[in-house]
C-alpha cells in the first residue's frame, strides 16, 4: 500500500484518493488486511500447540512454558513463570494495542457519533449478554458457575481471517461493522475481567499505577510527543498494575487513552512547507546533479521530522505495535496457551459443564445475541444496518463472532486458573470456534438475494 493510501496525506493522481471516506477508510483497510494475514499465522500456531501438546514431547511442552524467569532490578524484581509473563506482559501490550484502537473508533471510526456506534454496540452487548446466560444456566451450582467470562469475547484476527478467506463474498462494510462490534466487545470484556477476575488489591499499587496514568495523561495535555516517555511511564503503570492485584490488561486500555491522537501540523501546512524541499530534489533528479552528504541529510531529515508533525502519537504507535501484536504476540500466546491433552476414547470431559457451557456460549448464544439485538436497534429504529448488506450477511458475520479463542483462552486463565478445569475449558472453546468459524463461512458462502436481485433480505 502507498504512503498516500495509508495516510491520506498526499495528493494522488486517482480522484478517489482525495475522498474524505478513503483517508476515513484507509487505516482500516491496512489494518483489516494485517488481521486477516495473522489470523492464519493464529491458526499455524494453535495447531502447532495442540500436536506438541498430544505428541510424545507432552511433557516437555508444559515444563517449556512453566519455567521460571526473573525480569527487573532490586524492589522492581518480577519472578514468574515464562507462561505468565506472556499472558501479564505480553498481553498488556496487546491490550494496549485494543486500547489505541478503542480511542480511533471513539474519535474517528465507527463509534464516533451516536448514531454510528448503537448498531455494532447493540450487537457486541447481545454478543455478551446471551453467552453468559447460556453459560450460567448450563453451569449453576458448580465449581465453573463462576467462569461466565469465559464465552463472551470475539478473537477478531480469527474472523477476519475467515472473512479473508471468502473473498468478495463478504463486502467491506461488513468487515467494518464487525471489526467495531469486536472493539466493543473487548471493551465489555475487559470491564469483566476488572470487575469480576480481579484478585485480591493492593490499594498503595493501586494507586501508584493510576497515579502513572495520571502522568501520561498531564503529559499529553503538555504536549509530549516523544513515545519513549510513554514507554518508561507505561513500564512503571504495568509494575504497580502488575504488584495490585488489577489485571495487567487493565492498565494496558487505560494507558492507551492518554496517548496523544491529534497532529501538531495539519496536511496542507506539511505540503506546503515540504513543496519547496520536494522541488529541490526535484530539481538535483532532472540535472542528474548530486546532493552534498550534508545538504542531503538535512533535507531527509526535515521531511522526516515534518512527518512526524503531521501524525499523531497515537497513529504512529498505532502503526508500530500492529505488526507485532499480529504476528508475534498474539501466535505466541496461542502456542503457550492452546496446547491441551484431547481427550481420548468416550471423550467424558467434553460432558461436562464448563466446557459444555463454553460451546453453547459460545456457538448458539453469541451469534443469537449479536443478531438479535442487531435486529431489534433496527426494528427500533435507534441504529441503522450497514448499506448495502443483508440480513443474511449480518448473520453470517454473527455466527463467525462465536470464535472466542484469544480472549477466551485468556479470561479462562484467570477465572478457574491452572488444573484440568482449564483444560476442558479450552477444549470447550477450541471446539466452539471451529464449529462457528464453519457454520459462519458456510452462511456467508450461500448467494442471498441481495446478491441476485439488489433487495436487501
Amino acid at each position: 500500500m502507498q504512503a498516500n493510501q495509508e495516510t491520506g496525506l498526499l495528493p494522488s493522481t486517482t480522484p478517489d484518493a482525495a475522498r474524505p471516506i478513503e483517508r476515513i477508510l484507509s487505516p482500516f483497510v491496512r489494518f483489516a488486511q494485517l488481521e486477516a494475514a495473522g489470523g492464519l499465522v493464529l491458526a499455524v500456531s494453535t495447531v502447532a500447540a495442540l500436536v506438541w501438546a498430544n505428541s510424545p514431547w507432552a511433557d516437555l511442552y508444559h515444563r517449556f512454558w512453566h519455567r521460571d524467569l526473573s525480569l527487573g532490578l532490586g524492589r522492581a524484581m518480577v519472578q514468574e513463570t515464562l507462561l505468565h509473563f506472556i499472558n501479564d506482559g505480553l498481553m498488556a501490550l496487546f491490550f494496549f494495542f485494543v486500547g489505541l484502537e478503542i480511542k480511533h473508533e471513539l474519535l474517528a471510526g465507527e463509534l464516533s457519533s451516536l448514531k454510528r456506534a448503537v448498531f455494532p454496540m447493540a450487537a457486541a452487548l447481545g454478543g455478551v449478554i446471551f453467552p453468559a446466560l447460556i453459560f450460567t444456566l448450563v453451569a449453576h451450582g458448580t465449581p465453573a458457575s463462576s467462569s461466565w467470562g469465559i464465552p463472551i469475547a470475539t478473537d477478531i484476527a480469527f474472523v477476519l481471517g475467515a472473512m479473508a478467506l471468502l473473498g468478495n463474498r463478504v463486502p467491506l462494510t461488513l468487515k467494518v461493522f464487525v471489526t467495531a462490534l469486536a472493539i466493543v466487545d473487548d471493551i465489555l470484556a475487559v470491564t469483566v475481567i476488572a470487575l469480576f477476575y480481579t484478585s485480591e488489591i493492593s490499594l498503595r499499587a493501586l494507586v501508584l499505577g493510576l497515579v502513572g496514568i495520571g502522568v501520561s495523561y498531564v503529559a499529553n495535555r503538555l504536549g509530549v510527543r516523544a513515545w519513549p516517555v510513554y514507554a518508561l511511564i507505561g513500564i512503571f503503570v504495568w509494575l504497580a498494575m502488575l504488584r495490585s492485584g488489577v489485571h495487567a490488561t487493565v492498565a494496558g486500555i487505560l494507558l492507551a487513552l492518554t496517548i496523544p491522537a491529534t497532529t501538531l501540523m495539519e496536511p496542507a501546512e506539511f505540503l506546503k512547507r515540504n513543496r519547496g524541499t520536494l522541488e529541490r530534489l526535484l530539481e538535483v533528479a532532472k540535472s542528474e546533479a548530486e546532493l552534498t552528504p550534508h545538504e542531503s541529510n538535512n533535507l531527509i531529515y526535515t521531511i522526516e521530522r515534518r512527518c512526524v508533525l503531521v501524525q499523531s502519537p497515537l497513529y504512529r504507535i498505532a502503526h508500530a505495535l500492529q505488526p507485532w501484536v499480529t504476528f508475534f504476540i498474539m501466535p505466541v500466546f496461542a502456542l503457550a496457551n492452546a496446547g491441551v491433552h484431547l481427550p481420548g476414547e468416550g471423550g467424558g470431559k467434553l460432558l461436562q459443564p464448563i466446557a459444555v457451557g463454553v460451546f453453547l456460549g459460545l456457538f448458539f448464544g453469541k451469534p443469537v445475541g449479536v443478531f438479535l439485538l442487531a435486529w431489534l436497534s433496527v426494528r427500533l429504529k435507534v441504529a441503522a444496518a450497514p448499506e448495502g448488506v443483508s440480513w443474511r450477511k449480518i448473520f453470517g458475520a454473527s455466527w463467525l463472532c462465536g470464535i472466542g479463542f484469544t480472549m477466551s483462552l485468556f479470561i479462562a486463565a484467570l477465572s478457574v486458573g491452572e488444573g484440568e478445569m482449564l483444560e476442558i475449558a479450552k477444549i470447550g472453546t477450541l471446539l466452539a470456534s471451529v464449529a462457528a468459524g464453519v457454520a459462519g463461512s458456510v452462511v456467508l458462502s450461500g448467494k442471498s438475494r441481495d446478491q441476485r436481485t439488489g433487495i436487501r433480505d
